[in-house]
This record gives C-alpha cells, structure tokens and sequence, in this order.
C-alpha cells in the first residue's frame, strides 16, 4: 500500500515533490527523551533491538514528535554476524564486540549465510509491528551494513581505529578476505528481500568503512560486493517499486562508480559538495545529504541557514531540460546524541519551508 506521504519515494525515484523531503540517519537515538526511558525500560541496547514492541516504540518516537517523511527501522547492523554465531555483545563505554571474531581459515570457512525468516525473525517480526503502527503515515526503511563493514567488525572483533587485523587479511589472504565477503553479500541479500516482503518501502546500505580503503580495494573489496547485493534486490514488492540506498562514508572519490552499482539514491557525507556531486552524477541516481550533524549543535538561525545551503547546493529539482533530480535531505552521517531536540524540529521545519522556496 502506497503511504500517505509518499514524497520520500518519489524522490528516490526521481520524480516531481512538492518539497524536499527529510529523514534524519539515527533519528530514533538517545538525544530523544522518550527513546532514552525505552531503552531503559529494556534494560540493555540489544534487549531493545530484539523485542520487536520496543523496536517500534522507538521507530515511532521519532516520526511522532517531527514532521519527517520517512521511518527507519530501528535495529543494529551486526544483528547479521550475530545470527552467524559470532556472539555479539554490547559494553558500556566499550561499544559492540564480537566473542568469536572471524580471524583463521577455519573461522572462514566455517560462516554461513543465517536464514533471515529464522535467526532474524525479531526483526522482521519488527518490520512488521512498525508497518502496522504507521497506519500509512510515511514509508518504512529498511536497512543492512555493507559486507565491507560487516566484515570489518567480524575480524576486527569490534570497532577500530586502524583496520589493521582486516587489512592484513585483505592483503595477505584476499581468497580468505573474498570468501568472508562472498557469505556476507548473500546473507545481506537475503536479509534486505526478507524486510521488503515483511513490509519495508525502501532499503539502504550503510558502507560505513568503505572509505578507509585504496581506490581499487575499494573498487574490488566494497563496492563490487554491494554492485551484487543490489543486482540480487527485489526491485518490487505488492506492485510497488521498492527503491535502494548506498551510502559510503568517505566515498566522495566514487560517487560515479557508485551510482553505475544499480542504486536508486547516492548517499553523501558532509565532505561532498552535493551540487557537484550532482553534475558528476547527473541523472543516473537521486542523491541523500548531506549536511554536517555538527550544525545541529549550533543555534536555529544557523542550523536553518545551513539547511538553505544544501539545499541551494543542489539546486532547482526541475533541470532545463524538464528532467528531475532527486534530492532527500539527510545528515552527512549519524545524528550526535548531544542534539538538541528542538535544532531537530528546526531543521525539519527548514528544509519543507525553503525547498518549497526553491520550487516557485
């Protein structure tokens, strides 16, 4: 069923908007009063993230109290190497470690893709609860980390700062470092069509340490990966197009590449000019951003100038030639649990406003 406010979805697809719509990456997060007490509540982030009732509490926490035109599911990208038996926990101060990190051949070869339906139920039993809760207010995302990323934290053992256990597999074992990769794009795969036919009205995929690498073990390692998850995407769900969402951070070198991937929407970080991002692109993709989660620290009067300036950076969304290009309003990363609530409603506020503006 087509939402209420489909604006989000048209623009992904490239069509006529009456504004720039906006949905903020992180949004249901612990700058959010409400979502701070439901986590509480659950007692631990991953107890939140597996019971699907709490999930879409706090995926409606923000679409409730903001003007957004989009929810995103709340859950956890490394709820897929965690269906893989890697024992995922989350520590204080410490962030996500992983009690069986992916580091010998034995380890590699002993992964395999986790049946969605059955290890990832809770989530798609979220998406679900989430679908049903919108009443059709605005469209649901869904959501996976790269297999770049995924295997990132697998070998890692967690975050890092260096990269230096994934890298020396990358360099000193690639057939090892491919096969890693080869399970991790079919588990994405699989796990991207399962929240489509569960109910999620487009997907993204969050390349978060695609730019930590060379241009061709970018080329090879991340993107070549995520060309085959979006080539393997259900396109259509229910007689509506299901649009797709790449987001590399760190990746204003390969905006071209990625948007010849078979993506509908380039996601951009703050580094990227978005109105160049947009004439190298041309009219192969929408684009998402891109503005600093820092501005949101700074008082409304800049937080709303700022908003006009992407949007300005972008452009008219009608071309010369009668042609639109899409654009959604994002964050350039992550929203700072530091934010203020209200810049958020400011922000929000803006971007209707002025690219209302822009489209007179």
């Amino acid at each position: 069923m087509k939402p209420a406010n489909d604006t989000l979805l048209r623009a992904l697809r490239r069509q006529p908007t009456e504004y720039t719509p906006i949905w903020l990456m992180r949004q249901a997060g612990r700058y959010l009063q409400e979502y701070n007490e439901t986590r509480g509540r659950a007692g631990d982030f991953l107890t939140l993230a597996k019971t699907p009732q709490l999930a879409t509490e706090v995926t409606l926490q923000p679409v409730d109290r903001f003007a957004l035109d989009a929810a995103i599911l709340f859950s956890d990208i490394l709820t897929v190497p965690d269906a893989m038996g890697l024992g995922l926990r989350f520590t204080e101060g410490e962030g996500p470690r992983f009690e069986r990190p992916v580091r010998t051949e034995a380890d590699v070869r002993a992964l395999a893709v986790p049946d969605p339906e059955l290890e990832l139920g809770y989530v798609l039993d979220a998406v679900r609860s989430v679908r049903a809760a919108l009443k059709g207010r605005v469209p649901l995302i869904g959501f996976s980390g790269s297999p770049w990323t995924l295997a990132c934290y697998m070998i890692e053992g967690g975050a890092s700062d260096d990269f230096r256990t994934v890298k020396t597999m990358l360099y000193a074992r690639p057939d090892l470092m491919h096969r890693v990769l080869e399970v991790n794009a079919r588990a994405v795969t699989d796990y991207l069509n399962a929240q489509i036919r569960a109910g999620a009205q487009a997907v993204m995929v969050f390349d978060t340490w695609g730019g930590v690498l060379t241009d061709p073990a970018f080329r090879e390692f991340s993107l070549g990966y995520i060309a085959q998850v979006i080539r393997q995407l259900d396109r259509e769900h229910e007689g509506e197009p299901v649009p797709s969402i790449v987001f590399t951070k760190g990746g204003g070198a390969w905006l071209e590449a990625i948007a010849e991937c078979g993506c509908d929407a380039v996601g951009l970080d703050w580094t990227v000019d978005i109105g160049r991002a947009r004439a190298r692109i041309d009219d192969r993709c929408a684009l998402q951003g891109n503005l600093d989660p820092a501005v949101l620290l700074a008082p409304e009067a800049v937080v709303r100038s700022e908003a006009r300036r992407v949007l300005e950076a972008f452009g008219p969304p009608r071309r010369a030639d009668g042609a639109w290009g899409g654009h959604v309003f994002n964050l350039g990363h992550g929203i700072s649990r530091f934010t203020p609530v209200d810049a958020v409603g400011a922000l929000v506020d803006a971007v209707h406003q002025e690219s209302r503006k822009i489209r007179r």
